[in-house]
């Protein structure tokens, strides 16, 4: 029997969407809320001490949010918070393009354990995006969306799968997909 410490985290994305969904492990060993009010430019990412979407509407998030994403009105990159550290940086500052004429959708960043990573579109088959450490040396995570022809039954089939060795930066990893999937939907 494995233990759940040797297992991905598999993080089930409710909607899909880059501004309100939930975040829920299959373990039950971590949950996130992504919240963004009508009207308003920041984005909420709460970690939840129960799985998000039994609780919505029940138990609204509340309390700090772990990162708060600020867009400007247009949708272009703002600034990214960390409110557990009390830091604030421009978003192109956190998720910088690899290249001055790279792609805008293969960027890297530097998470809170200090190491770089990188984040790509649809670089490898079946995932839509992946992220792996600066060098390529080990795949991090990777976002997948449910393939159209699939039914859903009692999941959405949209998934974030981080792997165990980099389960300390998941929110991180979430925050700076987040950010990926927003350059992506506004063309940035």
């Amino acid at each position: 029997m494995h233990s759940l410490k040797t297992i991905p985290i598999t993080l089930e994305d409710r909607t899909a969407a880059i501004t309100n969904t939930d975040f829920d492990d299959m373990y039950d060993r971590v949950f996130f809320q992504v919240v963004r009010n009508p009207g308003d430019t920041a984005t909420r990412i709460y970690e939840m001490h129960v799985r998000a979407t039994r609780n919505r509407n029940a138990l609204p998030a509340k309390g700090e949010p772990v990162i708060t994403l600020y867009f400007q009105p247009d949708e272009t990159l703002g600034t990214i918070t960390f409110n557990k550290h009390h830091k604030t940086m421009p978003m192109n500052h956190f998720l910088r393009k690899m290249s001055f004429f790279g792609s805008s959708l293969m960027r890297k960043f530097t998470a809170s354990d200090g190491r770089e990573y990188k984040w790509s579109y649809r670089s490898l088959d079946e995932q839509e995006w992946t992220c792996s450490t600066a060098d390529d040396s080990y795949l991090v995570a990777h976002y997948d969306l449910k393939p159209p022809e699939l039914p859903i039954y009692d999941v959405s089939g949209n998934k974030l799968i981080i792997y165990p060795h980099f389960a300390h930066i998941t929110a991180d990893i979430l925050a700076s997909l987040l950010i990926m999937r927003h350059i992506s939907q506004y063309n940035l």
